[in-house]
């Protein structure tokens, strides 16, 4: 008798079981205070996020990604993790890119979850009202941190389309396209500002079902 798929079925229970019991064991220690790494945080989200976990690694834990320095893509991390308003998340990113995350990119991703969580609200709803009387009218908003960032202005306007993208603003989206676009910045790395956005927003949701 083939006892293959007998073997092939234990080790599959014994992965599923040794991914809960170090789920267990860092829920626990969250719970006890003790910090999470990233690493920790991807094998937090439970097997219904399977994919979510691999998309995590895979961008935000490789050695490089297109189109974008390491800094680039530390400051969208920590930016879209401020948006997102998850502590786990936020908290992970900066011990993972702690030696890329300068006070200034770290103020300066703090100064663009707010930013846009003001614009991504104001420019949707101008967008979505279609009134040309609204569009004329000046929207004595004060944004001048996007003029003085204090960090190179392409980088911020990264961060500002990340945080867009997650929170669906489409005129807010076309001009911090076109801003990083005069700036030179090729195609890939707009895409992969939108992919760290997406795979936050999505780890955010996976740590919600434990």
């Amino acid at each position: 008798m083939n006892s293959a798929p007998a073997i092939g079925k234990r080790a599959k229970i014994r992965s599923k079981f040794n991914h809960y019991k170090n789920l267990i064991s860092l829920l626990w220690r969250n719970q006890k205070g003790t910090f999470v790494n990233l690493s920790q945080l991807i094998e937090m989200i439970p097997e219904s996020g399977r994919d979510i976990r691999l998309n995590l690694d895979s961008i935000l834990k490789s050695p490089e990604i297109s189109g974008l320095t390491g800094s680039q893509r530390a400051g969208i991390a920590l930016a879209c993790a401020y948006a997102v308003q998850n502590s786990k998340i936020t908290n992970s990113i900066k011990e993972e890119y702690s030696a890329l995350l300068t006070a200034e990119i770290m103020q300066a991703a703090e100064g663009a979850a707010a930013l846009m969580a003001m614009n991504n609200v104001y420019y949707r709803f101008l967008h979505l009202a279609e009134d040309p009387e609204l569009r004329k009218l000046p929207a004595r908003l004060r944004m001048n941190l996007i003029g003085k960032p204090g960090i190179p202005k392409v980088d911020f306007e990264l961060m500002c389309l990340a945080i867009s993208a997650l929170t669906g603003c489409g005129s807010c989206i076309q001009s911090h396209i076109q801003e990083i676009k005069n700036a030179g910045l090729g195609i890939e790395g707009i895409q992969n500002s939108a992919r760290i956005a997406a795979v936050i927003n999505a780890a955010d949701r996976a740590l919600s079902f434990g």
